[in-house]
């Protein structure tokens, strides 16, 4: 069982405050399980902007990332695409990235809308599917032979100095 590591207390650019913090206590452990075959490590949305937590998942021998995420409307259009694909890229994995969208109504009756654009991301930092705006589904074949290739024709792990 996997809690998420990095708890979402922040302020965004335009005042919003969101803080975890105070409904959950965080984990303190990567997780890695074994899916047909594929080492998946797993993440959960706020913890794709720690890039030291994926390049450890990947030490542990991940070959695939899954990441629920609920970004915000805010972080969502200006993060969500880039930091999946550096992940992807970084970690030379295959990144599967299901999201929440829409509105999400809260205790105090307030909304709070959610980015969306649910994607997949292979190891060379491409977006091979990805959901567009609202309902949507996203799909691909997952090539382990493909993520294989990348690594053997640029091995940054075994490159890597300063980790």
């Amino acid at each position: 069982r996997y809690r998420k590591i990095h708890l979402f207390d922040i302020t965004t650019p335009d005042g919003q405050g969101y803080q975890e913090s105070a409904t959950y206590g965080a984990g303190d452990k990567t997780v890695l399980v074994d899916i047909g075959g594929f080492k998946v490590g797993l993440a959960i949305c706020y913890d794709i902007r720690f890039a030291e937590m994926f390049l450890a998942l990947r030490r542990q021998g991940a070959e695939l990332i899954l990441l629920p995420a609920a970004f915000t409307l805010q972080t969502g259009k200006d993060h969500w695409e880039v930091l999946l694909r550096a992940r992807a890229i970084e970690t030379q994995c295959w990144i599967a990235a299901p999201a929440c969208t829409g509105a999400h109504h809260e205790a105090s009756g307030e909304a709070r809308y959610t980015f969306g654009h649910s994607l997949i991301a292979d190891p060379w930092g491409h977006i091979v599917a990805m959901a567009s705006d609202g309902l949507g589904w996203a799909s691909a074949s997952i090539d382990k032979g493909f993520m294989e290739r990348v690594r053997s024709g640029m091995p940054v792990m075994q490159h890597r100095k300063l980790a």
